[in-house]
């Protein structure tokens, strides 16, 4: 897990993952899951972020690889309806899905967007512990010239596999964030469900 690392600046990693992943139901069990599967993979993931980094390729491949990374590691139809809040159980299965899709095209852009600023740093997984229905992956962003901060990864497997559910920054809870965020878009939109997934396709 050491060798897990992930290019970032402090002002980039807080900006760009508080719109990132969360999904605000709790798993129902992490009894099939292990402290040591729960690293594995937040450990995978920030070796693939990693690798997309150094990867020297244009702004659009890397947010297409941003997007395949979530897809991968997230529990994304459970984080975007989260984000969708409320308005979820009054959405149809079809406005659930082009929803989903459109969030996760997303969230891809804004990882993608704010990792190209990112310089000398990493991210080591230190531990996992468990939390009642779930998992904490511990981890410390280390960055050139500043203190190291805290960064916790909450994993489950309540969709049948190993995945994350939300992100928690020096005590900032992604799941309350991106709620907010989404909620304040939809706002805008007079809780039009259609009208918050063509603005979230051209964000």
């Amino acid at each position: 897990m050491a060798n897990d690392r992930l290019i970032i600046t402090r002002r980039g990693f807080g900006i760009g993952l508080v719109g990132g992943a969360a999904a605000l139901a709790l798993p129902l069990s992490a009894a099939a899951l292990t402290a040591d599967q729960a690293g594995a993979l937040v450990s995978r993931a920030v070796a693939d972020v990693n690798s997309t980094i150094n990867s020297g390729k244009s702004a659009s491949a890397m947010y297409g690889d941003f997007e395949r990374i979530f897809a991968r590691y997230a529990d994304v139809p459970a984080i975007a309806r989260s984000a969708l809040g409320p308005a979820a159980r009054g959405a149809s299965p079809a406005q659930l899905s082009a929803f989903t899709a459109a969030y996760q095209g997303y969230m891809a852009r804004k990882y993608g967007a704010r990792f190209r600023e990112f310089i000398g740093g990493q991210i080591e997984v230190t531990g996992a512990r468990a939390l009642k229905s779930y998992y904490e992956v511990i981890s410390v962003a280390r960055l050139r010239g500043q203190a190291p901060f805290d960064v916790r990864w909450h994993v489950s497997d309540r969709s049948g596999k190993d995945l994350f559910f939300n992100i928690i920054i020096e005590g900032v809870n992604m799941l309350a964030s991106e709620r907010t965020e989404i909620g304040a878009m939809l706002d805008r939109r007079r809780g039009d469900i259609n009208g918050l997934i063509e603005d979230l396709k051209r964000a």
